[in-house]
């Protein structure tokens, strides 16, 4: 899942890209709201932390446009304005969360899950397709009641996967799921993650439309 993160406080934002990374989420960082308006209108995201107190345009400003713009994406605000009419005009304005600054870092996760399960339609963290069942929160993969151990990429690939069953995905929007601004990505790294998969799936699982890419089959 893509994270677009819009903090100015280098060590806030540092921080917490590392740690949203850590999460298995795909991080973009900017650091001022014009930024964050001109990236939005180029990429689509998941979720938006925002900060409220940001150069150039305002969190509130952005919040704005964002709506405006019809955009459904949903918004945390993650500021240190505590006064409770901050919260309040934040909400009004069309955030779908607020948390104040400090924050505990599983607060601020557990917060994202629930904006992004609501997002999706989803009642809960997991997703079940066949004999596949995914944790969200605890990052579990369990197969016919049995763990499989997966890397951060795997995971990562397989979420992307299980959040839309039996679509085909094309290797661009995976790699869009997996990368954020500034990572490597290798002509055949898809694929290779894919192979992966298959070994510890089953070769069946995910299936290929030759010249539009792969889905995931709910058939175990």
């Amino acid at each position: 899942m893509r994270v677009l993160l819009v903090e100015d406080d280098l060590m806030i934002g540092e921080s917490l890209s590392e740690a949203l990374q850590d999460e298995a989420y795909t991080v973009d960082w900017v650091k001022d709201g014009r930024q964050a308006i001109l990236t939005l209108k180029m990429q689509s995201y998941d979720i938006i932390l925002l900060d409220l107190g940001l150069p150039e345009i305002d969190g509130m400003g952005v919040l704005t446009v964002i709506r405006d713009a019809k955009m459904a994406t949903p918004v945390l605000i993650i500021t240190a304005r505590d006064d409770v009419k901050d919260r309040i005009a934040g909400l009004d304005s069309g955030a779908d969360d607020y948390v104040v600054k400090p924050f505990e870092l599983g607060e601020v996760f557990a917060r994202m899950r629930v904006l992004i399960r609501r997002a999706q339609g989803k009642a809960d963290n997991q997703l079940s397709v066949g004999n596949l069942n995914l944790d969200t929160a605890h990052k579990r993969v369990i197969m016919d009641g049995t763990p499989v151990d997966l890397t951060a990429k795997e995971y990562m690939l397989l979420t992307t996967f299980m959040l839309a069953p039996e679509k085909v995905m094309s290797k661009t929007k995976l790699e869009d799921s997996l990368y954020g601004w500034g990572g490597e990505v290798e002509s055949n790294a898809i694929e290779f993650l894919i192979h992966s998969l298959r070994k510890k799936l089953g070769q069946e699982r995910i299936k290929n439309v030759r010249g539009l890419g792969w889905y995931i089959s709910n058939k175990d």
